[in-house]
């Protein structure tokens, strides 16, 4: 497969809530570019006897489905390949096969709680540099935690969102002013999906944390940089967070990802015993982002590919994230999403965020209709895409859109 494909592979299977027509959201599986809803495989009996609560696929979310845990995860997964690669029973489904095209994707689960993590190495030494300059890049606790905070879910949004530009008290001339933000930018994440959660008061260990995470999703933290700048002293990020994150619609599992699982980036010094695993909880993806500006569309012109990073050595593994969200007895829920933070690489390029590639706004970036950025203007368009690339085989995880108005 062309490792640049945004075709789903049949190995993939990853599912989504959307809806087609006038239709109730319920869940689909893609295939391809088509999907194929999961409500009518059930209704005609292809997975009995595997486990999935009754009806689970008609919800508006994969709650109910993931809440039943890894062993029907597996047996789905399994039972799902066996039906679509068998031809006499996928000519039987034609009927209740869909174009990608023609569905209004939502966000696969019900979210209860959403974190967002500071993981790369990249990342946090660009922007440590950034803000301070004449000090260590790293603040001394970075390489010993997972650094996280709180997010809101309520302003989660699906693909293809329009974004609001948001307001906020900004420094003018070093006074604190309110109105739109001037420096709006992206974040390129991935999320993780939890599965299932753990009661309050009993943490997840790492080496449990495959029977927690379902999957992976892709996940952009839109960050208001000039009200970030002003508010995040003493506690850290609020308004110039809290006023969108855009979530990719469909979720590859962590099974369908085993091929691409690499080892984990050597961490010194070493960690707490908490977060520390011999299993190897790398992934090797291969991230973009593609900007498209009003005009460009007008002019029909491709979007242009501002960055190209990996996820490889991110610093803070998936595991570590979870084991250390709960390890003070925090209570995590089936449907929670936790994002890696943003993803930077350590070549010019392959910067997860405008703020880093453009220097903070000091180096613009020129576009194809003549105009420069050094952060979002209106009309413009930023989608994600990603892929699980290990050297042998490829296979799509998914993308995001959001334009800003």
């Amino acid at each position: 497969m062309d490792d640049r494909s945004t075709d789903f592979s049949p190995t993939s299977l990853p599912i989504g809530i959307g809806s087609r027509g006038s239709g109730h959201p319920r869940a689909w599986v893609a295939s391809g570019r088509h999907a194929v809803d999961l409500s009518e495989i059930a209704a005609f009996g292809l997975l009995n006897g595997i486990g999935c609560p009754e009806g689970c696929f008609t919800k508006p979310n994969l709650n109910e489905f993931l809440a039943a845990g890894p062993d029907v995860w597996c047996r789905f997964r399994n039972r799902l390949a066996e039906v679509l690669n068998d031809g006499a029973l996928r000519r039987k489904l034609d009927g209740v096969t869909a174009s990608q095209d023609d569905l209004v994707m939502c966000i696969p689960t019900l979210v209860g709680d959403y974190v967002d993590f500071y993981s790369s190495l990249h990342h946090a030494t660009n922007l440590g540099r950034m803000f301070r300059p004449n000090a260590e890049p790293l603040l001394p606790n970075w390489r010993h935690i997972p650094i996280g905070y709180h997010g809101r879910t309520a302003t989660l949004v699906p693909d293809q969102s329009t974004i609001r530009r948001p307001h906020g008290i900004r420094l003018i001339d070093n006074e604190p002013v309110f109105g739109p933000s001037t420096s709006l930018d992206f974040e390129l994440e991935v999320g993780f999906v939890l599965g299932t959660g753990n009661n309050i008061g009993e943490p997840i260990a790492i080496d449990d944390a495959a029977n927690h995470i379902y999957g992976i999703c892709l996940v952009n933290d839109w960050s208001a940089r000039d009200i970030q700048a002003f508010e995040y002293q003493p506690l850290g990020p609020f308004l110039g967070k809290s006023f969108a994150t855009s979530v990719s619609p469909w979720v590859i599992s962590m099974e369908a990802l085993g091929p691409y699982r690499i080892p984990s980036p050597v961490q010194e010094p070493p960690v707490a015993q908490y977060l520390s695993t011999e299993q190897d909880w790398g992934l090797s993806l291969k991230l973009e982002v593609q900007l498209s500006s009003a005009k460009m569309r007008q002019d029909r012109t491709k979007p242009v590919v501002i960055t190209t990073t990996r996820f490889d050595d991110m610093y803070w593994t998936p595991v570590q994230q979870l084991a250390h969200l709960t390890v003070n007895g925090a209570m995590s829920r089936t449907g929670d999403i936790f994002a890696s933070g943003t993803v930077s690489g350590s070549i010019p390029g392959s910067e997860g965020s405008l703020i880093e590639l453009t220097h903070r706004g000091t180096e613009p970036l020129n576009l194809p209709d003549g105009t420069e950025r050094s952060f979002l203007l209106q009309g413009d368009r930023i989608t994600m895409r990603g892929w699980a690339d290990n050297g042998s085989s490829s296979i799509f995880i998914g993308q995001v859109s959001g334009t800003v108005t």
